[in-house]
């Protein structure tokens, strides 16, 4: 008859202990993925930070590059070190993307300027955008972590 209390006593422990592993296992798990969710922000955030930086400074040059000739590459330094940052943390998409973007631009500095005429020939042509691809790719990119759009 004395084995009836003891019984009661381990049975009270391993409810206590159950209940323990179960509010550990809840509060790891549910910090696990506070951590993942912080991770992909912040890797969103890098990444549209670096894909609005390269589209403002391509923006730049490309119309820069409609309307005047260019000998010296000063000027596409801080596009391809936007590159640079991209092939640390971007997918080959991406970075294939931004070559592009930037040999489009390179190749517009060594044709003739264009006139408002030709821009507009253009414009109609959807011969403007070089950054089309770019921004498809970069989209894809922030997709993959999330990202669904400022305005979703």
């Amino acid at each position: 008859m004395e084995a009836s209390p003891y019984f009661s006593a381990l049975v009270g422990l391993a409810g206590v202990a159950v209940g323990g592993i179960t509010s550990f296992a809840t509060t790891w798990l549910t910090q696990i993925t506070i951590m993942r969710e912080k991770r992909l922000l912040t890797e969103t955030a890098k990444r549209e930070k670096l894909f609005s930086e390269f589209v403002t400074e391509a923006s730049r040059l490309y119309s820069d590059a409609l309307s005047h000739g260019k000998d010296e590459i000063a000027d596409l330094v801080k596009l391809y070190s936007l590159i640079g940052r991209m092939r640390l943390i971007c997918s080959e998409n991406v970075i294939e993307a931004a070559e592009r973007t930037m040999d489009s631009i390179v190749d517009t500095y060594l044709q003739p300027n264009r006139n408002l005429r030709e821009l507009r020939q253009m414009a109609r042509t959807g011969g403007l955008n070089p950054l089309v691809q770019f921004d498809i790719a970069g989209r894809k990119e922030l997709q993959r972590y999330g990202y669904k759009g400022r305005h979703a």
